[in-house]
């Protein structure tokens, strides 16, 4: 595998009973690049997704992270290995507050447990105000700064998703998959969406897989796309190119306009 692929989809198939998922499918993704994945409602997008980050186990192929084999991995392994997801349901602590869920997440980064910090007080406490820092500092780039103590349970479902994003953040992923991250959204909570993602792939370097129904979006978010159907990849490709092709245009958009 190139240095320059970070995920390899080799050949994976998936089904549910007798309903095919995924067949045969293969895709990579490169480094630092943002990949959309599109196609029409049951086209296999989000169980690509839950395969990746451990959720469902593909029936044969393998999927590599950096080169490692990880379809056979627990999902609660992954984020140690570098990738974070966000959730097309909401999957947030309802009763918790905005910085208490981003702090949540940072739960693998801590080296004590509940023996060393009863026994080394200060020595944790240094290390949950580190944490803690880092957690603010997700906020403030996320703009949560408002609502950093108040209830998520609370917060308008866009903010929430924002929320969400910051969670996903707090792995310090290499690669984040983002399920549908603007869905219910009006404009300008998306158009903020699409600049948080821009500045994560920018000012962080973070390989991002999207998976998103708006097409605007998709289309000045990707570098690349790859379009799913019944499971199958039917097309891959720059953003013009995706726009442009036939088997697109008929399986997704319904039409012959771009």
């Amino acid at each position: 595998m190139s240095n320059d692929v970070i995920l390899k989809i080799d050949n994976v198939s998936l089904s549910f009973g007798g309903k095919k998922a995924l067949i045969d499918l293969n895709v990579e993704c490169r480094r630092g690049e943002i990949r959309a994945v599109i196609g029409p409602n049951g086209a296999g997008k989000t169980s690509l997704i839950n395969c990746i980050s451990g959720f469902y186990r593909p029936e044969k192929g393998e999927i590599y992270f950096e080169g490692k084999a990880i379809s056979r991995l627990p999902a609660h392994d992954l984020p140690k290995l570098g990738i974070a997801r966000t959730f097309q349901n909401l999957a947030l602590y309802t009763g918790m507050t905005t910085l208490e869920n981003i702090i949540a997440a940072r739960h693998l980064r801590y080296s004590t447990n509940l023996v060393t910090g009863a026994l080394f007080w200060k020595w944790a406490r240094k290390e949950e105000v580190e944490q803690r820092a880092v957690a603010e500092e997700i906020i403030d780039f996320l703009e949560l700064q408002s609502v950093r103590k108040q209830p998520v349970g609370n917060l308008p479902h866009g903010v929430r998703k924002r929320v969400e994003l910051g969670r996903a953040l707090a792995l310090e992923p290499r690669l984040l998959l983002l399920d549908e991250p603007m869905t219910g959204m009006n404009v300008e909570e998306k158009e903020a969406m699409a600049r948080f993602i821009l500045d994560i792939h920018e000012k962080k370097g973070t390989t991002i897989i999207l998976i998103e129904h708006d097409m605007g979006v998709v289309m000045d978010l990707a570098e690349r796309i790859v379009v799913l159907d019944f499971g199958c990849r039917i097309a891959e490709g720059s953003p013009i190119e995706v726009q442009t092709n036939p088997e697109v245009m008929k399986a997704y958009l319904g039409t012959g306009k771009t």
